[in-house]
């Protein structure tokens, strides 16, 4: 795999010849154990100085996980739903927070998740609520501050900066994974044109450029390339104009 990455090159060299600067988060969904793949991703965020948001599945959490992450600061640990569990009927897309049951039971089933991990992570854990498949009924969002809950976080950039009162919303913008055909690499050439027009509505007003940048993996299913190029990316974002962010403890 060699990419071009000359487009990006050019248009993050746009950005520091007008003197602007991108800030950059990182996602990275579905942990529930200790794993050659996260000792991995925590290796490669040391190397880059950017931290994982690490997207913890409640229900099934091993508490080793914990205690490995309160030895890496490189790793932020926040919700991902209850269980990762799909309740939506087969004509629809999977979800597991949209009315496909009563909502005292998806309010329960945050709030139970919030709970588990903070008697787990304790301090380290973030106040973000990360809906499993990016999908959530904005009912159940009006609820998630009285919850406990700050951030928001699905996909695609966001049309305002509060999800709802009392709670930002932040995105994830970038997925490298092509889920519906080889569930390898999206072909590279897709991914750069993809972010090159991401980066350009941002720098021209077009989109939000306080919402950090979002980038989304999912360290088990990764091979090779997804790696490699998730590396790259991020390493060109982050000499670039790119500044990390990280989500606040409250």
């Amino acid at each position: 795999m060699n990419p071009d990455w000359h487009p990006l090159q050019d248009e993050l060299q746009r950005w520091q010849d007008a003197g602007l600067t991108l800030p950059v988060w990182w996602r990275d969904d579905d942990a529930i154990a200790v794993t050659p793949q996260l000792k991995q991703l925590t290796a490669l965020s040391g190397e880059l100085g950017l931290p994982v948001h690490l997207a913890v599945i409640p229900r099934d959490v091993e508490a080793s996980l914990a205690e490995y992450v309160s030895d890496q600061s490189a790793l932020v640990p926040v919700v991902h739903g209850w269980a990762h569990q799909n309740h939506a009927p087969v004509n629809e897309k999977k979800a597991e927070f949209r009315l496909h049951r009563p909502i005292e039971a998806l309010i329960a089933d945050a709030e139970a998740g919030l709970t588990r991990l903070r008697t787990l992570f304790g301090d380290q854990l973030r106040p973000v609520f990360v809906p499993p498949w990016n999908r959530i009924d904005t009912e159940v969002t009006a609820h998630l501050p009285k919850l406990g809950y700050r951030i928001l976080s699905t996909a695609t950039p966001r049309k305002t900066p509060d999800a709802a009162p009392g709670i930002a919303q932040v995105n994830t913008h970038l997925d490298p994974i092509d889920w519906h055909g080889t569930r390898s690499l999206v072909e590279p050439r897709k991914l750069i044109t993809q972010t090159v027009q991401l980066l350009q509505d941002r720098r021209t007003g077009r989109a939000d450029n306080t919402e950090a940048f979002g980038v989304l993996t999912h360290h088990l299913v990764h091979d090779q390339d997804i790696w490699m190029f998730a590396q790259d990316l991020l390493h060109r974002l982050l000499e670039g104009p790119g500044i990390p962010w990280t989500a606040p403890y409250n």
